[in-house]
């Protein structure tokens, strides 16, 4: 984080302490509910996404292109999608806990962003391709699909054990109802499915017509990132089959929720920082100065 330009890394900073700050505020609601606690709440987030799409717009003015091949990149619009899904549903979801574990999410992903900062540079040349932009744009949605299911998951998982300890006072009006968080954590795994199916067959077609990424069919199928990414896809396909044809307990699909979760948080942020990965669409510094001349 501290690698990145001064603008950058002092609207970051802000960032991180709104982010830290809603998060705060969202365990406040749970101690002493109020609607100026929910409407400053949403505020921060609102403060949130909006500095860190000028964080964005930095990039795209550095590397005078769409800034969207960098993982830092990625995180970041991978967040500002999840502030939005919250700002859009806290329309509807007015309880105390999902404004909470929402902002608590978003605070994570704010952190896990930082741990995978790096300056911009120069995108690769494959990376303006319609593939490249189709596998990028669905992955993202992919995994704040992902995160919203999470969201919806631990909150079920925590009304259903005060419900099985009759704690009613702990959940009654504090949490959606169970109906209503299995109807979110489902919708948010087969978004999530659909769309990383959508992500996988453009990367397929990307390193199908992309000779410049120099990787061959062995790096693709060897690569750390993909084969998790390819094992989360399974273990969705699996869930979405068993749907259609037994009736799985809502605690087993919520629990699935959790491994999917963070086995995608390990793919996007684990693989880049304990991983060797070629799955990096940011051209280094020489091929930046080729791509120049």
């Amino acid at each position: 984080m501290f690698d990145l330009p001064f603008p950058e890394m002092a609207v970051f900073i802000l960032v991180v302490v709104i982010c830290f700050a809603a998060a705060v505020v969202g365990v406040l609601q749970l101690l002493m509910q109020g609607e100026k606690l929910r409407r400053s709440l949403l505020a921060l987030v609102s403060l949130a996404v909006t500095l860190e799409a000028v964080i964005l717009i930095f990039r795209a003015i550095a590397i005078k292109a769409v800034p969207l091949t960098g993982l830092f990149e990625s995180m970041i619009v991978l967040t500002i999608v999840f502030g939005l899904i919250y700002l859009f549903l806290s329309i509807a979801i007015h309880r105390v806990w999902f404004s909470s574990v929402m902002a608590w999410v978003m605070l994570l992903l704010v952190l896990m962003s930082g741990i995978v900062a790096k300056p911009a540079s120069q995108a690769h040349a494959a990376a303006s391709t319609p593939w490249a932009i189709a596998h990028a744009i669905a992955m993202i949605l992919s995994g704040a699909s992902a995160m919203l299911a999470t969201a919806s998951a631990v909150l079920y998982l925590f009304a259903e054990r005060k419900l099985k300890q009759k704690n009613l006072l702990h959940v009654l009006g504090k949490v959606p109802n169970i109906e209503k968080l299995e109807r979110i954590n489902l919708l948010g795994l087969k978004s999530c499915f659909v769309l990383m199916t959508f992500g996988l067959a453009s990367g397929i077609g990307l390193a199908a017509t992309s000779a410049s990424l120099n990787m061959t069919a062995i790096d693709w199928l060897t690569d750390s990132k993909i084969i998790l990414i390819t094992i989360v896809w399974l273990l969705l396909g699996t869930i979405m089959i068993l749907l259609k044809t037994v009736k799985l307990k809502k605690k087993t699909i919520a629990n699935v929720t959790l491994v999917t979760f963070a086995l995608i948080l390990f793919a996007i942020v684990g693989t880049s920082v304990f991983c060797r990965t070629g799955h990096d669409f940011a051209a280094s510094n020489v091929e930046a100065a080729e791509q120049a001349k």
